[in-house]
């Protein structure tokens, strides 16, 4: 059966918010707009009553990230070096894109492009207590010293989650050795999640995951953009995907909804995402599940409100239950992270 989508305006960013990435920047967004609009017009003319989550639930995003525009990186805020971003990612070009698409708030992951300085993000969180959460870069120095940074961030700065990257890990090292045990032990007693970034595959990191959660139970893990499991085509990614979903045996593991076009084998509105998505809902459960955008890889994809706006056309093909959707979308995060984004 064919699946139908409504058609959603181009909402790229105005052209000043680039001015500083001219022309380069300014082209590649022309380009991925019009393949946007291209897939836009793919969609057909009919309009599918469409679940939305009710006006009284918050809509979260569950990852994004800021980083400093050139300007504040001059200034104040330097990139690490080898890291400067491509596109732009400051925080008012955020809050614009949040506000066009009616997201209340979001968890900041911290960016490679400031590696362990994290002054930046700290300084956003503090401006906008009640909008943002800040989940921290983990530092696996052999010396250890990422779990006082790992203290301080959470205790003086006020993060409230930790990303691990096993990129950033000593050669020839797992997150499961001293330092990794260490941090993730002490994220646990410190009542905040764990997210993994499993970039170059779940199968790489599978068995570190699950030896971490085994031996630390009382720490959360994030699985961030569905553990990077493609919609399987080879035996290789069925197998990926059967042990994502595999880990839905430990309670304390959730998964992100997040980054679908880094998933996604389509142009938006992302369908082919539709069966994977419905099998982890029925593993996990709706609360065990939550959207993020990945903010502002997603701009130049599908704009930031195509973003939010996927994952609801997405689940008209599932289908799931308005109930269902509103903790994708915000109930899931907002009971994760106690007392923030406070239901009105």
């Amino acid at each position: 059966m064919a699946m139908r989508f409504k058609p959603l305006l181009s909402v790229s960013a105005p052209l000043h918010h680039f001015n500083y990435y001219c022309p380069q920047t300014i082209s590649y967004f022309s380009k991925k707009s019009q393949f946007r609009i291209s897939a836009a017009k793919m969609a057909t003319t009919s309009e599918p009553q469409t679940k939305t989550p009710s006006s009284q639930t918050k809509i979260i995003d569950s990852h994004l990230h800021v980083w400093a525009s050139p300007q504040e990186a001059a200034d104040k805020y330097p990139y690490f070096p080898g890291q400067e971003p491509t596109l732009p990612g400051n925080v008012d070009f955020l809050l614009e894109c949040m506000a066009e698409a009616g997201v209340d708030g979001a968890l900041i992951v911290q960016p490679i492009n400031h590696k362990f300085d994290h002054s930046l993000v700290t300084s956003v969180l503090n401006k906008f207590p009640t909008k943002f959460v800040g989940c921290c870069l983990a530092n696996p120095a052999e010396d250890g010293s990422g779990v006082k940074q790992l203290e301080h961030l959470i205790l003086k700065d006020g993060y409230r989650a930790v990303r691990f990257n096993p990129y950033l890990w000593p050669s020839g090292q797992q997150m499961t050795n001293e330092v990794g045990k260490a941090m993730f032990s002490k994220a646990g007693e410190l009542g905040v999640p764990v997210g993994f970034m499993c970039m170059k595959g779940l199968g790489l990191h599978l068995s570190e995951i699950e030896k971490l959660c085994t031996e630390f139970p009382s720490t959360v893990v994030l699985l961030d953009h569905f553990a990077f499991c493609k919609p399987p085509i080879n035996d290789d990614e069925s197998l990926a995907f059967s042990e994502l979903l595999k880990l839905s045996r430990f309670p304390q593991v959730y998964v992100k909804f997040s980054a679908l076009f880094r998933v996604s084998r389509m142009p938006f509105p992302y369908q082919d995402l539709s069966n994977i998505f419905s099998q982890i809902i029925s593993s996990f459960g709706a609360n065990r599940v939550m959207w993020g955008s990945d903010f502002p890889f997603v701009v130049p994809e599908c704009g930031y409100k195509g973003a939010k706006e996927a994952v609801s056309l997405i689940a008209n093909q599932v289908p799931l239950s308005s109930s269902e959707l509103e903790w994708i979308m915000g109930k899931t995060i907002t009971q994760l992270f106690q007392g923030q984004w406070i239901q009105s």
